[in-house]
């Protein structure tokens, strides 16, 4: 199996653990020095290195009712960058939809996650996820 297949199955597989709400799962499919980006000026926004994005999972599995379900649409690999078009859902505990659109941008080290660029629909997160 080539390069981009395996990194193709490493996030196909962090994406399923992440979905399941199985949080220490997720965290172990990380490096240790990984880091997480979300775009944006929304208070979520910025970047989070592995113990701050385990907080920030936990945070959301306190929010709603369930954990965020990521469904990939497409995936393009090449070496160990991996760009995924996805859609999510879950419910908040106050009622809200939270139903996204997004494009990943994973980078993927010795079969585990070194990295992620999130793009999403920031106006549409701020709404359901940090507005009372």
């Amino acid at each position: 199996m080539n390069n981009d297949s395996e990194s193709k199955r490493t996030v196909k597989r962090f994406l399923e653990l992440f979905s399941s709400g199985a949080v220490d799962e997720t965290m172990a499919m990380m490096t240790e020095d990984a880091t997480w980006w979300v775009a944006g000026t929304m208070p979520i926004s910025g970047t989070y290195d592995k113990p701050a994005f385990a907080k920030l999972l936990s945070g959301v599995l306190e929010t709603c009712t369930g954990p965020i379900k990521i469904t990939p649409s497409k995936f393009v690999a090449e070496g160990d960058s991996v760009a995924v078009e996805a859609e999510s859902y879950t419910q908040t505990r106050t009622g809200r939809t939270y139903n996204n659109f997004y494009h990943f941008l994973f980078t993927v080290r010795g079969g585990k996650i070194a990295g992620v660029k999130e793009y999403l629909d920031t106006m549409h997160a701020n709404t359901v996820l940090c507005t009372p």
